[in-house]
């Protein structure tokens, strides 16, 4: 695998479940050194994909390559390079923070002690308390710790601040962003909400019911969304005119206000101006990637699948 090549790739992935889509004909990449986050609501096929992609389901048609491998014939060594913590992750409760350490150890030949009593030591992780006597949100913690002091050429991350309260989200958060300022591996970070990847992706991709909404970085997402609102007299230019690139569009009396999905700092205000006669007060903002998030999720149903 050459240092350009993506790390994660799929080509038409699909996984049904009797005439359900969960997943449709899913094209995605992942680069190198990136922190890719996989969006969507529950139910939009991420953890189905997340499975296919690390061979614990087969899809039905279509293929996925990890680090330059089938994804169907990821074997021992290659998953020696990929860490993995889910919500639902089944750990050994029965065991101490230090026997899992010392189970997992040996499994991976490039395991680092220093790193991982690093970790222990950030997370505030009791070695010797059993799993089962740990909150949830500890419990997460040792299974990120297991999945990191390998140091593996990429985490994949599916759901991992589900359930956990507002204190310990931030923890994990905050020690994940350390972590990746001072490594350079690849992240997958597959969530239903915006809040915990906000401060953390460069790249996004957007699913739903299966299927890919749009795959494109943050820089670019925040380039091509502004939240605009004009002043127009009724007699002139009409709202069934307006652009389909326009979302969430709303009129007040004579105020309209909407976002627009592909903002051109030379051409978007000329535009409006030349549609509506008699524009005024033309407000133009920059939205969050919470708030784009937001607004596309208002708009799945009219989404077409599109990559930039």
């Amino acid at each position: 695998m050459s240092n350009n090549s993506p790390v994660i790739e799929t080509h038409q992935l699909t996984r049904r479940f009797r005439r359900l889509d969960a997943v449709h004909e899913l094209d995605l990449t992942v680069r190198q050194g990136s922190i890719h986050a996989f969006l969507g609501p529950n139910g939009a096929g991420k953890t189905t994909t997340i499975r296919m992609l690390l061979n614990i389901m087969r899809p039905n048609s279509g293929e996925a390559s990890i680090l330059g491998v089938s994804s169907k014939k990821l074997g021992r060594r290659d998953f020696e390079k990929i860490g993995y913590v889910s919500e639902n992750q089944q750990l050994p409760v029965w065991m101490t923070v230090s026997q899992l350490m010392n189970y997992l150890r040996p499994l991976y030949p490039t395991w680092d002690s220093d790193f991982e009593q690093k970790l222990l030591h950030d997370f505030e992780l009791p070695a010797d308390q059993k799993l089962k006597h740990l909150s949830r949100g500890m419990r997460m913690k040792a299974a990120l710790v297991g999945a990191l002091a390998f140091r593996p050429r990429l985490l994949v991350l599916d759901e991992p601040f589900a359930g956990l309260d507002p204190l310990v989200r931030e923890e994990f958060l905050e020690g994940l962003i350390e972590l990746t300022d001072q490594e350079q591996w690849t992240i997958f970070l597959s969530s239903h909400d915006i809040d915990e990847v906000e401060r953390l992706a460069d790249e996004v991709s957007l699913i739903n019911h299966g299927r890919l909404m749009l795959s494109e970085s943050v820089e670019s997402l925040l380039n091509r969304f502004r939240s605009i609102s004009f002043t127009r007299s009724i007699e002139n230019g009409s709202m069934d005119d307006a652009s389909q690139d326009w979302m969430n569009l709303q009129q007040s009396g004579n105020r309209v206000s909407f976002v627009e999905s592909k903002f051109d700092p030379n051409e978007t205000e000329a535009n409006i101006r030349k549609q509506f006669d008699a524009t005024q007060d033309i407000t133009i903002e920059k939205l969050t990637l919470k708030e784009i998030y937001l607004t596309l999720a208002r708009h799945l149903k009219n989404l077409q699948p599109t990559t930039h």
